[in-house]
């Protein structure tokens, strides 16, 4: 998480660096509201984004996650031979959860520009964070009642570069990216094997690059 931290102020220095050279700063200046809807099949992704010059805006995310299914596919049904989370699939789709992102965004090209196609360009390092939670399983054996519980924690940095540009107080924000995240797994599940009752009580960590893409569409707050 560390070095994540480090690669994101990193990518952040020249835009820092645009806002103090910027003699047009002033707070108080446009503000959008903005959802993901290629990510409503496992999670409401809700982003606010604050211009704070002509150039440069903060981005601010929450996500609110009620299953957890994509990653179930990604861990369980893909077998490039990883290793695989001991949770079971009813934990992956009742798998609630919370998640945060903050993104620095330098505008390549002004969106004010009238003619060119370029108007609204942008380049955005997002740091991001969640956790989710999943539910409680109990299984029984001889008799007697185990309790499977499991939890994960995600974070990671994003790199995109997009367009966002408006029509009237509507915003479309395409983009496209590369990106690199960690999965940190805990589990506790109970197995039997015909014999005895065994505990895993395990933990798995995953680092794996991510390419991303969709559009982000809202509307004008101020």
């Amino acid at each position: 998480m560390k070095r994540t931290l480090i690669l994101f102020w990193l990518f952040s220095l020249p835009i820092l660096s645009a806002v103090a050279q910027d003699s047009t700063t002033r707070v108080g200046r446009k503000g959008f509201l903005k959802i993901n809807p290629a990510t409503l099949i496992n999670e409401l992704d809700i982003y606010l984004e604050q211009e704070i010059s002509d150039k440069v805006s903060l981005e601010f995310g929450i996500s609110g996650i009620y299953t957890d299914y994509p990653d179930y596919v990604l861990a369980k049904k893909i077998d490039i031979g990883q290793k695989k989370p001991d949770i079971s699939t009813s934990q992956f789709v009742d798998g609630r959860g919370l998640g945060f992102r903050l993104g620095a965004r330098w505008y390549l090209f002004s969106r004010d520009m009238k003619v060119s196609r370029a108007a609204g360009t942008y380049f955005e390092p997002i740091l991001f964070y969640k956790k989710v939670f999943y539910p409680n399983e109990n299984v029984t054996f001889n008799n007697t009642t185990y309790t499977n519980t499991a939890d994960k924690n995600v974070g990671g940095l994003q790199l995109l570069i997009g367009r966002q540009f408006t029509k009237d107080k509507f915003i479309f924000d395409p983009y496209i990216g590369l990106g690199i995240r960690s999965k940190f797994y805990r589990y506790d599940t109970y197995h039997y094997d015909g014999n005895n009752v065994s505990l895993n009580d395990g933990k798995m960590v995953s680092i794996l690059p991510s390419v991303q893409f969709g559009i982000k569409v809202g509307i004008k707050l101020w």
